[in-house]
This record gives C-alpha cells, sequence and structure tokens, in this order.
C-alpha cells in the first residue's frame, strides 16, 4: 500500500503522514526540507536557485517512489513527485524566476521519471485556505519560510486546485479549515474512518 499526502505549504503534511504511520504501522517517507542543501537560499533569492531547488526535489521524490514501489513495505509519503512538476515549477516559470529553457528541461526530466513510477493507491489532499496555511506556517516557525509572501501562496493553491481536478487516480480530499488533526483526537479520528472508508474500496 502506497499513501501519498498533497497540499499547500503549511497544510498539515508532515503532521498527518507522522500521525497515519503510527497508527497504521506504515513506513513514513518525509519531504527532504531540513536537509536540502537549496531551499535557504531560495527564500532569500528565487530567481538565482529555482531550478536548482526544483531538480534537487525531482530526484529526492523519484528516488523515493522508486524505493517505494521496488519493496514490500507499506508507505506513506509526504508531497508527491506530481505536486513539484504541476504546481511548484510552472509557478516559478510563470511568476519569471525560472527561465523557459530550464523549465523545458525540467519538464522532459519529469515526463521520463514518471513513465517509469506508478501513481500512489491512494492521494489524499490537504485542502486549506490562505489564513489557515499562514497561521499553521507561522506556528511552526521555520526561518527560511519568514519571507513566503501572500501572493505566492495563493497561486499555489489555485495550482493545487487546478491539479486536482483533473487528477485521474484515486483521490481523498480533506478540508482542514475547520479540523485540527494534530491536537484534536475525534478529528484525526475523522480523517482515519475517510481513509480507511477510501482504502476498503481498494481491494
Amino acid at each position: 500500500m502506497h499513501l501519498a499526502i498533497a497540499g499547500n505549504i503549511g497544510s498539515g503534511k508532515t503532521t498527518l503522514t507522522t500521525l497515519l504511520a503510527r497508527h497504521y504501522k506504515f513506513e513514513p517517507h518525509y519531504e527532504d526540507v531540513e536537509d536540502n542543501p537549496y531551499i535557504s537560499d531560495f527564500y532569500e533569492d528565487m530567481q538565482r536557485w529555482a531550478f536548482n531547488l526544483q531538480i534537487y526535489f525531482l530526484n529526492s521524490r523519484f528516488s523515493t517512489v522508486q524505493q517505494v514501489q521496488k519493496g514490500k513495505k507499506n508507505v506513506i509519503q509526504d508531497r508527491t513527485i506530481y505536486e513539484d512538476a504541476y504546481i511548484f515549477a510552472p509557478n516559478l516559470h510563470s511568476m519569471g524566476l525560472m527561465s523557459t529553457r530550464d523549465f523545458e528541461t525540467y519538464q522532459r526530466l519529469f515526463d521520463s521519471m514518471t513513465s517509469a513510477i506508478k501513481p500512489p493507491d491512494l492521494l489524499v489532499y490537504l485542502r486549506a485556505s490562505i489564513p489557515t496555511l499562514v497561521n499553521q506556517i507561522q506556528k511552526r516557525g521555520r526561518e527560511y519560510e519568514d519571507s513566503i509572501r501572500l501572493d505566492y501562496l495563493k497561486r499555489l493553491n489555485e495550482r493545487y486546485e487546478a491539479w486536482i481536478s483533473t487528477y485521474k487516480h484515486k483521490l481523498l480530499i480533506i478540508d482542514i479549515d475547520n479540523l485540527n488533526f494534530a491536537e484534536k483526537t475525534e478529528d484525526l479520528g475523522e480523517v482515519i474512518s475517510r481513509i480507511e472508508a477510501e482504502i476498503n474500496g481498494l481491494f
């Protein structure tokens, strides 16, 4: 079983990945943020480091999916390879922060990689409004995220919605504006119940 959690910056992907991994005894695979050698530089100078950052993420997530699909373990993944290609890279390109040449190179690499892997058995999308995202980003207090602009989050949200509306595989959308699964057991229970209803339909 390969579960994947998708959502904008601050939507609670890592928290939910941890909680579900504990609940289901699945092996968690986290987004490589803290060890990413480009992320601090990127938030300081997006235009200079956009391509490097996206290539790093693309390779990291491709390696993760390869491991998952070769292995025998049940896995839950924090963010997918598709989010890089359908949300973050095109957003950087449209903002003029990644050149067309770099973006086209990136897209060709993504197409080659994804032809060799399968989508997750279930994608859980955490939908959140901008105020919810901002609140959760501020709570976790990552220094390099201090400079994230509201219009950047808004553009990402719009791209998430566009991608999800065309996603053709098994999908569960969870609106997190009125849920606090990190602190409320009953809210986590609701999320788990909805996931189990979807998982049971896979067999």
